[in-house]
């Protein structure tokens, strides 16, 4: 197929500035909004503004490639690479001399530069998010046997392994705490944000009094943390009892949307949404009736835990949450994909520790320990 005119929409990014940086970027048919072509890359260590050029570069480049001889919008919600692409800043970085010369030199003749807010450009900042995370984003279309697009550096594999090297800083110790047991726990039935929102059995706030012991013995606490949902606000109550903490409620952290699933166990939902069940089961991008994809919970818990870094570095922080953001953190530890979600099983008021160093490394500590009850 051929295009008359295209969307270039490009993002980049480092956790650091500079830190592990990386970029992504599309092209877009302006008619039917179709995505022709995508592409997410890691870049090792670099800026901010260096990601977000090597973004237009990559968009730019899929451009020439899927859509030739088409006119080009570029929108990107950078204003300093709009601006200077545009000709009204000027370019005085040397590290971004070199790509604003290659993007000029692929942008046809009266290219349009359209800063966007971020919210209107979060395609391409959800590509370049889940190359930092290890999610494998191919090339769309994809050529036959062509590789994933996500590059990372051989050497980086050395950095990953977290521990054998010297550390200049202290990591950013984050202990996650599920909630303690509620009566849909027992009965296994899904139950996220804008659902029954119950509270804590008994067996529940037993739990809770025992991880707050646990977490009491152990010390070092500098925060706590806590979803606003009513069994994580129960289970973060006797943990600041203990800790003598007062919890920060963070919107982010909330468990997934279920929508109509909600309050219904796996089995109902079979029998009466069996397609709308294939269809989750099968991509993290689909989301149950009136609820929320694991890709969008994936992008608020991303920002929680970013906010958590910038907050708190070299600090230790108890986040209360649920079963889905935790599997998250430990899934974008582990770069394992999106599917391990439906491999993961965590227990009710049951402790998972992450380190986060500050080069944007991190290493899993502990996963799903479950302490004695008192």
């Amino acid at each position: 197929m051929t295009y008359d005119h295209v969307i270039v929409e490009a993002d980049g990014g480092s956790r650091g500035n500079p830190g592990p940086a990386a970029y992504g970027a599309l092209v877009r048919d302006p008619v039917t909004r179709k995505v022709i072509a995508q592409q997410g890359r890691t870049l090792g260590i670099a800026t901010n503004n260096v990601a977000e050029y090597s973004g237009l570069v990559a968009g730019l480049e899929l451009a020439a490639e899927y859509a030739p001889n088409a006119s080009i919008e570029v929108r990107m919600d950078s204003k300093l690479v709009i601006e200077q692409m545009a000709g009204r800043w000027k370019i005085k970085h040397p590290d971004l001399q070199p790509l604003a010369i290659k993007a000029q030199g692929l942008a046809p003749f009266g290219t349009e530069w359209t800063w966007v807010p971020r919210a209107q450009n979060s395609a391409a900042d959800a590509l370049a998010n889940n190359a930092l995370d290890g999610i494998d984003i191919p090339l769309t279309p994809a050529p036959a046997g062509s590789s994933p697009t996500v590059a990372k550096d051989p050497s980086d594999l050395a950095k990953a392994i977290q521990g054998w090297g010297p550390q200049t800083e202290p990591p950013t110790q984050l202990i996650f705490l599920r909630h303690g047991e509620t009566p849909h726990t027992v009965e296994r039935r899904f139950s996220g944000s804008g659902g029954d929102n119950p509270g804590l059995s008994d067996t529940g706030r037993a739990q809770a009094l025992a991880a707050a012991d646990y977490l009491s013995r152990i010390g070092g606490v500098d925060a706590l943390v806590v979803s606003p949902m009513r069994r994580t606000q129960e289970t973060a109550a006797a943990v600041a009892a203990k800790l003598g903490l007062d919890p920060v409620v963070d919107e982010n952290w909330r468990e997934v949307a279920f929508g109509d699933w909600d309050g219904h166990t796996f089995a109902e939902i079979q029998q009466k949404w069996p397609d709308a069940m294939n269809a989750w089961l099968e991509s993290t991008a689909v989301a149950p009736p009136g609820g929320e994809s694991f890709d969008l919970c994936a992008r608020r818990a991303r920002s929680a835990r970013d906010g958590l870094l910038a907050r708190y570095p070299g600090k230790t922080v108890v986040v209360v949450t649920h079963v889905t953001p935790i599997k998250l953190m430990v899934r974008s530890v582990l770069q394992a994909p999106m599917s391990a979600l439906f491999r993961m099983e965590l227990r009710p008021a049951t402790l998972t520790e992450i380190h986060w160093y500050a080069d944007g490394l991190a290493s899993l500590r502990s996963f799903n320990v479950q302490p004695a009850l008192v």
